[in-house]
């Protein structure tokens, strides 16, 4: 990891290095994404077929490409009690918490002859995609599917790339059935995406699409955005540890290290007003390194993107915080309730010496699909908002319209839209003539 001493151009400069990691950085591979996209749109079932054949090296046809319920069953035999038990314990708090999001409809009548409302209703049909691969995310599943069933999505179906053997793993088949996916579709990658945003022979059009994946799976989801709605685009994972000297530097290096051990890309910064403990971390972080099994992939993360930042005093530290906008933050100080009033830009906020960021990765209920690349200035993390639609209710009496009317016509001639305004005017002819 990189010390430096935290000024303006350190932040500047830092920012630039994580920006460029972000999927909308990368055009070189958005003609490969393009064409399959196309030939998926154009070619369906068959397209599938053949793309799945080339990438995943799986031999699909109509009749295998839907998990069916005995491979179900077989995954519940294959999955460990103990790893089930997780997943249940895990998906109730999941879904308690995400229930606190729900919105109900509401209606009031502002005035004699006003009706003014708001219907709230769910999306239709929800599609989730689940890597596969080298790495298997039966979590991503639960915080995928939970806010679509609590926001009372009808179907949810889900897309997640096979073996060669043409299985899929038996966790994210387990974590799907016990979260409530209606179908499960061996299908991976951007040929994933495109099935779901067009539709194809056995796969149905979705309304959204949400999940992780590789830079084709969040090519694809910028590709389609607008035929429909997605979650966002995601970057590499990253955390930022906002600590004092009252923090424990082994905690510290520790947490650092459950970012970078994700991805080559993954980004790991600690921002300090102590000397002292950025050089504790550092050596708590050599001595981790030797027993930690993804070595090579932490070194290459740390090298590129793990940073330690020693500011001249709090107020600094949390100005750049702010700015730089983690998807996951961490504050470890004397009072890391106080500290997070400050705070503006987070995807998550984790309060205290235990609570290490794995906890919301898991297990407290909060979502862990959240704004990476300095987005958390914008975005919020996936909840039942992401799953439902408001449409705005009016209702005026002709009482309650002829007492403004004038008004309504004033503004549409205003605006050189006499059609507009012809609307309103044309109900009270009556009292013109």
């Amino acid at each position: 990891m990189k010390t430096l001493k935290l000024t303006n151009e350190t932040t500047k400069t830092l920012l630039e290095k994580l920006l460029k990691r972000s999927p909308i950085s990368y055009g070189s591979y958005e003609k490969s994404v393009n064409e399959i996209i196309t030939q998926v749109r154009e070619d369906g079932d068959e397209a599938i077929f053949a793309l799945e054949k080339k990438f995943d090296h799986a031999e699909l046809n109509a009749d295998t490409i839907r998990v069916t319920e005995e491979e179900i069953r077989e995954a519940y035999e294959l999955v460990d009690a103990s790893l089930l038990d997780v997943i249940r314990k895990s998906l109730v708090n999941i879904r308690d918490f995400h229930q606190k999001q729900l919105q109900n409809s509401w209606f009031e009548t502002k005035d004699p002859g006003i009706i003014l409302g708001q219907r709230v209703t769910p999306l239709g049909r929800a599609g989730v995609y689940v890597p596969g691969g080298k790495a298997v995310y039966p979590s991503s599943v639960l915080m995928n599917v939970v806010p679509a069933k609590v926001a009372g999505v009808p179907e949810i179906i889900m897309c997640t790339p096979p073996g060669a053997d043409g299985k899929v793993y038996p966790s994210t088949l387990v974590a799907a059935h016990e979260a409530g996916v209606d179908t499960i579709y061996k299908v991976g990658g951007a040929q994933a995406v495109a099935a779901m945003a067009f539709g194809t022979q056995s796969i149905p059009k979705v309304d959204k699409i949400v999940g992780p994946g590789n830079i084709y799976v969040a090519l694809a989801k910028k590709a389609v955005f607008g035929f429909v709605s997605i979650d966002s685009i995601a970057g590499p994972s990253e955390i930022l540890v906002l600590a004092d000297e009252t923090a424990n530097p082994r905690y510290v290096a520790a947490d650092l290290l459950s970012q970078a051990e994700h991805d080559e890309m993954a980004s790991a910064i600690l921002i300090t007003t102590s000397e002292k403990l950025a050089s504790e971390v550092e050596k708590e972080i050599e001595g981790f390194l030797k027993v930690l099994s993804r070595k090579e992939i932490i070194e290459k993360s740390l090298d590129q993107y793990g940073f330690i930042l020693i500011a001249e005093n709090k107020a600094q530290a949390i100005d750049a915080v702010n700015e730089i906008a983690s998807e996951h933050l961490e504050i470890v100080t004397a009072n890391p309730f106080e500290d997070m009033t400050r705070v503006r830009n987070a995807g998550a906020i984790f309060l205290g010496t235990y609570a290490s960021e794995p906890l919301g990765d898991y297990f407290a209920g909060p979502n862990h699909v959240l704004p990476t690349n300095g987005t958390a200035k914008f975005f919020s993390a996936l909840c039942v908002d992401d799953f439902i639609k408001k449409s705005s209710i009016i209702s005026y009496s002709r009482e309650a319209l002829e007492q403004v009317h004038k008004d309504i016509e004033t503004f549409a001639n205003c605006e050189k839209l006499t059609a507009h305004a012809n609307s309103v005017a044309v109900r009270f002819e009556d009292k013109e003539s």
